[in-house]
């Protein structure tokens, strides 16, 4: 069984009237790179604040290997590291002595451990330049490196590739899967992109309003649920018509590469038997399911 390293006890945030978190109980396990989803508004953010004790929590508890934020905030956040949003350096000083000076407020940090982490995130050959040199994305990434300098266990990274273009959020993308993979890091992604959570996560939660509306292994919660076919066959404008038709058809739709049709797994083989006999001409039956339209079904 999967070790849990951080477990949240009915957690919650109240402005004056408002909750912007209710009750919400997450499990992220060693190893996981936990994708935390949810409309704008969420309540995402309020969540990571509270996880890195930004925000106090009006209810619950965190748990953080072991032990309680509220009873225990050194010895649980030592194992963490954590980026909010956009990084936030001084422009004017290298990357370098940037990471320098918040590894002397961590206690101090040697030379040696700032350029691996900036070899890491692939700023090794940049380290000397100004950090007002850099693009968004390189600042984002020298944010991972800031998160890395204490050898952290757990990274958080809230909206970590909000306003990158393709190529900097591939490179975020890619440096996630090596801080995974190569170096055994449990990684706590929030955003709201979720072709990029689909990319990376292996488990995850979606929150709505501020409660927890699903959690569990992204591959098993796609997998569930009415199914998605995405159907290559001709000719396509008579086969929407035809597929309309059916009443146990749930939805039809064309998209840039064929027809698209949501129906329950166990129609399938019917569905393609009668299109067949129909006389269409098909080619490839697929199944389609995107976090994009199972958390739309989800959140509405």
């Amino acid at each position: 069984m999967a070790e849990t390293i951080l477990r949240t006890h009915a957690l919650g945030k109240r402005y004056k009237t408002r909750w912007a978190v209710t009750d919400l109980n997450l499990e992220i396990h060693r190893g996981d790179i936990f994708g935390f989803l949810g409309p704008n508004g969420a309540g995402k953010s309020t969540t990571i604040r509270m996880l890195l004790s930004l925000l106090r929590p009006t209810t619950g508890d965190i748990e953080l290997f072991g032990y309680s934020l509220a009873r225990n905030r050194r010895r649980a956040l030592a194992p963490v590291g954590g980026l909010v949003e956009e990084a936030d350096f001084y422009l004017y000083l290298t990357a370098f002595r940037n990471l320098e000076m918040i590894g002397d407020l961590a206690g101090g940090i040697g030379k040696k451990k700032i350029n691996e982490v900036l070899e890491t995130v692939g700023l090794y050959d940049r380290a000397g330049d100004k950090v007002k040199t850099y693009s968004h994305g390189m600042k984002q990434r020298l944010g991972i490196a800031q998160a890395l300098l204490t050898d952290p266990e757990l990274v958080i990274l809230d909206e970590p590739t909000t306003g990158l273009d393709p190529q900097g959020m591939k490179e975020v993308r890619d440096l996630i899967l090596h801080l995974s993979r190569e170096r055994n890091i449990t990684v706590f992604l929030s955003s709201h992109l979720l072709h990029e959570i689909e990319l990376v996560a292996t488990r995850m939660a979606i929150i709505n309003k501020g409660k927890l509306v699903v959690q569990g292994n992204v591959a098993d919660l796609l997998n569930g649920g009415e199914n998605w076919i995405h159907l290559t066959l001709a000719p396509q404008e008579n086969a929407v018509q035809f597929l309309t038709s059916l009443s146990w058809i749930q939805k039809v739709d064309i998209d840039e590469t064929g027809v698209v049709v949501q129906v329950s797994a166990t129609e399938v083989p019917r569905m393609v038997s009668m299109l067949v006999n129909a006389g269409f001409q098909i080619s490839a039956v697929t199944p389609r399911r995107s976090l994009e339209e199972y958390f739309l079904s989800i959140t509405g």
